[in-house]
């Protein structure tokens, strides 16, 4: 049976997440996707570049439709907070799965995915600030918890892996909406 091409994004994921761009080589994609190189170039005839562009865009989606979405709800926002945080627990399987973003930040690909990245950013930095200028912060105010809160969940990913303890990422973000919203 044929492979559609989500699907094939979809066993590329791992690939880019346990091995990064440059690890990521033919030989192991070829063999999570089944396919021989010259299906993967009709797939993809752009090859690895274009490879980790569908990653990175399937990834984004499903940060998006998980993590994002409840950030967009109606709820209060606490609630909205807590379950973006409890979106991010399922999204980084307890902080056992790698940020995609951090890994097309290093190495030869970073210029080519230096804008996409930055997007992904500014987006979640912004669907937060939102939640926190609604809870009654100022812009500034909102704006930095934001930024402070990415950089605890990205440090939080590190710490998890090096460590190889999820307790640092789920205390992270089991502690989240509390700390944003803390009284200034």
């Amino acid at each position: 049976m044929a492979l559609d091409k989500n699907e094939i994004v979809r066993k590329l994921v791992p690939v880019f997440r346990t091995f990064g761009y440059e690890g990521a080589t033919l030989s192991r994609i070829s063999k999570a996707t089944g396919l021989g190189r010259a299906s993967l170039y009709h797939h993809f005839p752009h090859g690895k570049q274009e490879m980790a562009q569908a990653v990175l865009n399937y990834v984004n989606e499903w940060f998006s439709g998980t993590v994002l979405e409840p950030l967009r709800s109606s709820q209060q926002p606490v609630e909205r907070l807590s379950a973006m945080s409890d979106s991010l627990n399922r999204f980084y399987n307890c902080g056992q799965d790698t940020c995609l973003l951090s890994i097309f930040t290093l190495g030869e690909c970073h210029d080519s995915f230096k804008s996409h990245v930055q997007r992904a950013l500014n987006t979640w930095i912004e669907h937060l600030a939102q939640v926190l200028t609604e809870a009654g912060l100022s812009g500034e105010q909102a704006h930095q918890r934001a930024e402070d809160a990415v950089i605890q969940i990205q440090g939080a990913l590190i710490v998890t892996r090096g460590l190889g303890c999820t307790k640092a990422f789920e205390r992270i973000v089991q502690q989240l909406p509390e700390q944003l919203l803390k009284p200034v």
